[in-house]
């Protein structure tokens, strides 16, 4: 019975991929942060995967904003042997690409980004278009230009824009020189504020109060884990708010023209089902979201002294009461 039992355990096996039986995938994951953007992210990653019957066990690790973390994150996932890797956001995208390239026996494992601004500039890929090596993924490159004419349309007089980010995230430094070149084609002058963790942003919002006429906050990833602190500050002073992602318009800032970032960590997946059945990520070009979204919050522009004009909410796809 015993040598029966052990012959049909063999036979099941065997004949398993002609029974339909789907392959399962082991895929980790590094998230820098837990905010509601970067967990959209994830979200439409794993939805995607799940609606085209792909099965995936997940081993999701957070940094909670701490790149020594990310940097243990990064080297722990080498040791998990995944069948892909996926990082959430450009510093966990940078520890994970190291650890790989000290761990020759992962050194085949395709690594996918994503929410990944500059992932040139990032050091993670040679070029947009052939990153090389096992790497490739989507980017969430802003579109300056677009960000600043939403925020002059609000504010036809303004001249001042703080810009509020963390000097340590490369994802967000890139973006200075772009949004000072934009800024001086608007007449807008950026004037910066900068912090190295997310407690240091209450103080620098505050820095900016009777500075600038405003403020922006790119998809820095610690200063929009703290945002209710920028939030606070702004409704305080009567200074306005936004934001480059749509998710931020919930918790209160007052307007975005951002990326759905559900449909970001979708686009992903569907990056992640074509390099799991066998394309090579060293000729898949990096891709990013075209697609843009106007949120606006109308208590957050009135706790914040703005009047909406009316053009802006008939074009809005999402308007908060």
């Amino acid at each position: 019975m015993k040598r029966y039992a052990l012959a049909l355990c063999a036979l099941i096996v065997a004949v398993s991929p002609a029974l339909g039986m789907a392959q399962s995938y082991r895929i980790s994951v590094s998230q820098i942060v837990e905010h509601p953007a970067l967990n959209a992210v994830l979200k439409g990653f794993q939805d995607y995967l799940k609606e085209n019957n792909i099965v995936a066990e997940y081993r999701v690790h957070i940094a909670q904003g701490n790149m020594a973390t990310a940097t243990q994150i990064g080297n722990q996932i080498m040791g998990e042997k995944p069948d892909l890797i996926l990082t959430i956001s450009t510093p966990t995208s940078q520890a994970c690409v190291q650890a790989l390239k000290k761990s020759p026996q992962m050194q085949k494992t395709p690594l996918l980004f994503t929410a990944v601004t500059d992932p040139v500039e990032a050091g993670l890929v040679k070029s947009l278009e052939k990153p090389g090596g096992n790497i490739t993924g989507v980017s969430d490159m802003l579109p300056v230009a677009e960000h600043l004419r939403m925020v002059k349309t609000f504010l036809p007089d303004l001249k001042k824009l703080g810009f509020l980010y963390n000097a340590g995230e490369v994802n967000s430094k890139i973006l200075v020189p772009i949004f000072i070149e934009e800024g001086r084609k608007l007449d807008i002058e950026i004037v910066e504020a900068t912090v190295s963790k997310s407690s240091d942003v209450y103080q620098a919002v505050k820095s900016l109060v009777g500075r600038v006429d405003a403020v922006f906050v790119p998809t820095d990833n610690t200063v929009v884990s703290a945002l209710e602190s920028a939030i606070k500050v702004c409704e305080q002073n009567k200074l306005p708010l936004f934001n480059a992602d749509v998710d931020s318009v919930k918790r209160g800032s007052i307007a975005a023209m951002g990326f759905d970032y559900y449909k970001h960590g979708y686009q992903t997946g569907a990056m992640a089902q074509r390099i799991l059945q066998g394309a090579d990520p060293a000729v898949t070009p990096v891709e990013t979201q075209k697609e843009l979204l106007l949120d606006i919050n109308l208590k957050a522009a009135r706790n914040m002294g703005v009047t909406v004009p009316k053009a802006l909410l008939d074009k809005a796809d999402t308007v908060i009461e």
